[in-house]
């Protein structure tokens, strides 16, 4: 008996040395992920946040202008060693299991097609792509390669936008008939966006229109997303020049209607608002709720005499950040179907862009499906 004590006594020191106790959960190694482009100014943001966590290993980062690849290593101290001309180059000597993509959204098609040919998963920011046919030849290339793509939106990580979802399906407002969601700021060039990221967003090829692309996207996703994936009967969009001297070639301001059976939703994406804003309205049949910045609601039930100002609760793993959401998606420990980030949500939101933009040459309501 002594001697079977201290043999089991011995098992769990060696499982405990070997970091495997009984009850602890190997520790994960490092994602390793390769970074797609550098002109997209939100590429600074990631660096400056996450080059040094250590649930991820940058492997790689394709970048074919030379003076970019200078300009990030030097401000982020990045090994040169790590950078690469081509997204080929850095495919095949890196083999990354996932990518973040900052480039173009023009770009995002054949890094997806690419990225699918060699089973590596994607995420891009948003949004998903310059057109709804893009967006149907993405998803055709990500269920060949069996891969993920997700898109990373700002508002996805708010613990205001969850709370608000989740008065909705708990019916604490009533059923939600209206939606108002506006999103945008002063403009690229007043907020001095980098050059090469002004330079690609205000071209309608590449960006596939001004503020419409850049901001509608969000009411768009948070709408599907409230929807259960449904999509709208119908859109119709006005957009505008409002500062033709500084943005020729696109709108900077537009506003949206999706026409549900039993909802409508109103969007206001704009790079003239006097500040940035990031918020939604949600009117139910017995009460409201708004979301204001990341984390606070003003709410107001039926029971309430008055509006109720409250703090959204945290967002918990792995639903609390991107990079955490991604390892989740690409492990298998959580779906990507439904969510704000996945494909099959994000090509409705391209669908509705693509009616948006439609609708405004027109002058006329886009009725949904589209045909590609």
């Amino acid at each position: 008996m002594m001697l079977l004590v201290k043999t089991l006594a011995r098992l769990v020191l060696l499982l405990t040395v070997a970091g495997l106790s009984w009850g602890q959960p190997r520790q994960a190694d490092p994602l390793r992920l390769g970074i797609v482009g550098l002109t997209h100014g939100h590429v600074a943001g990631f660096f400056h946040r996450n080059l040094h966590r250590s649930d991820i290993q940058i492997v790689g980062i394709a970048e074919p202008d030379p003076q970019l690849r200078e300009k990030y290593a030097r401000q982020f101290r990045i090994d040169k060693n790590l950078f690469f001309a081509s997204l080929d180059e850095m495919l095949t000597q890196k083999h990354p299991q996932g990518v973040l993509v900052y480039t173009s959204t023009f770009d995002h098609r054949k890094i997806v097609e690419q990225c699918a040919a060699s089973g590596i998963h994607v995420m891009m920011e948003k949004p998903l792509a310059v057109s709804y046919a893009d967006a149907r030849a993405m998803e055709t290339a990500a269920k060949k390669g069996k891969i993920h793509v997700l898109v990373n939106y700002e508002t996805t990580w708010y613990a205001s936008n969850k709370a608000a979802y989740d008065l909705a399906q708990q019916g604490a407002i009533g059923a939600i008939w209206k939606m108002i969601a506006h999103d945008g700021h002063q403009g690229p060039k007043e907020i001095h966006v980098q050059p090469e990221f002004f330079s690609w967003l205000t071209d309608p090829k590449l960006n596939g229109a001004g503020a419409l692309y850049d901001f509608g996207c969000y009411g768009a996703d948070l709408m599907t997303w409230l929807m259960k994936g449904e999509a709208p009967r119908t859109v119709t969009a006005v957009t505008k020049q409002i500062k033709p001297s500084i943005y020729p070639k696109v709108d900077d301001e537009a506003d949206v209607i999706l026409n549900y059976a039993n909802a409508v939703a109103i969007l206001q994406p704009s790079w003239n608002w006097p500040f940035n804003i990031k918020d939604m309205v949600l009117y139910g049949k017995t009460g409201y709720a708004r979301t204001v910045q990341q984390d606070m609601l003003q709410v107001r039930r039926p029971q309430d005499k008055d509006v109720q100002n409250e703090k959204a609760a945290p967002l918990a793993p792995p639903y609390d950040d991107p990079i955490h959401y991604f390892r989740a998606v690409i492990d298998g420990r959580v779906p990507d179907e439904r969510s704000l980030s996945s494909l099959d949500t994000n090509i409705i939101v391209s669908e509705i862009l693509d009616a948006a933009r439609r609708s405004a040459r027109s002058g006329t309501a886009v009725t949904l499906p589209l045909r590609d």
